[in-house]
């Protein structure tokens, strides 16, 4: 098994999958050119089953969805932009529509290559295959919660979007599919997914309120939500590492019949940032830090008044 303790989340993806390549004879990794540097030895021992089609995004979704067709566990790699957004359009043909399985496994997360430009950006990527029907979708938080899930979803059938990023909380959480309570309080419920977890800890140090991790957001653990909802408020913070808002309707769905409110924190939606900066610029600009984070939480549960949106459902 890999180590990933001390690599980030696509390092730990290129050894994990080396090692899995050797394992199972039915899995092939197709690339378009990013990480290849990284698979040099798996396409040494492998070279019929690690497939670079070059910088070429579209034909690297079709060739994974021909490969499912034909029996094959395809894992598409590239950054997240490339991956989701660029060839959207074979994502929901060759493999939605197709209705095959497979493994889209992207890097970057929302700004992570924030000196390469909007182009290497991509807050909107989980929004984009949350409008396909039936996709699992995992946004680990730890190198080591990546390497389980990528072990996992290598061993499916279904379609997988598997979404990396470079930033990590300190530790590793369960990836089962089931929620982690964090911390337990009275005054509300926070959802935090993936990386942000950390971010969110820290910001609730000083509120009574439940915490709850997940790096699996679709489909969403329905269970373990209204269980906290029912233990300590029907106030919900949703905090996500991409698009603000991508998960409310999902939420919303769990506490149908429950009365309740939901804010929602996460990549601003309505202003777009023109200067590259840092993964930890944009972070602040967009109040993913922990004092953002803090301030905002406050005023949701303890005046009712956060930045953004709050839906009331009930």
């Amino acid at each position: 098994m890999t180590t990933a303790t001390t690599l980030g989340m696509r390092d730990t993806f290129t050894a994990t999958v080396t090692e899995l390549l050797d394992e199972d004879p039915r899995l092939a990794v197709v690339l378009a050119e990013i990480s290849a540097d990284r698979l040099t030895e798996a396409a040494a021992r492998h070279p019929e089953r690690v497939i670079n089609v070059g910088i070429r995004e579209q034909l690297l979704v079709s060739v994974a969805g021909g490969l499912a067709l034909s029996g094959m566990r395809p894992i598409a790699h590239t950054f997240s932009a490339f991956l989701v957004e660029r060839p959207f359009e074979q994502v929901k043909l060759d493999f939605a529509h197709q209705d095959v399985g497979g493994v889209l496994v992207s890097s970057g997360g929302s700004y992570d290559i924030a000196f390469g430009g909007r182009t290497h950006m991509s807050p909107g990527d989980v929004a984009l295959m949350d409008s396909l029907p039936g996709w699992t979708i995992q946004v680990p938080g730890h190198p080591e919660e990546a390497a389980a899930l990528l072990r996992a979803d290598a061993a499916r059938e279904d379609a997988v979007y598997l979404r990396l990023s470079e930033q990590s909380n300190a530790r590793p959480y369960a990836t089962d599919g089931a929620m982690t309570v964090l911390k337990r309080g009275g005054e509300g419920v926070v959802l935090v997914v993936g990386p942000l977890a950390d971010n969110v800890l820290t910001a609730t140090e000083q509120l009574d309120v439940t915490v709850l991790y997940t790096p699996t957001v679709r489909p969403l653990d329905v269970r373990t939500l209204r269980s906290a909802v029912f233990t300590s408020s029907t106030d919900v913070l949703l905090v996500e590492p991409y698009l603000r808002g991508t998960s409310t309707h999902a939420v919303a769905e769990a506490l149908v019949d429950i009365p309740h409110r939901i804010a929602a924190l996460g990549v601003d939606r309505e202003h777009e940032l023109r200067g590259y900066g840092e993964p930890a610029d944009h972070e602040r600009a967009h109040g993913l830090d922990p004092a953002s984070i803090a301030a905002r939480a406050r005023r949701f549960f303890h005046a009712g008044a956060p930045e953004g949106p709050v839906l009331r459902a009930g």
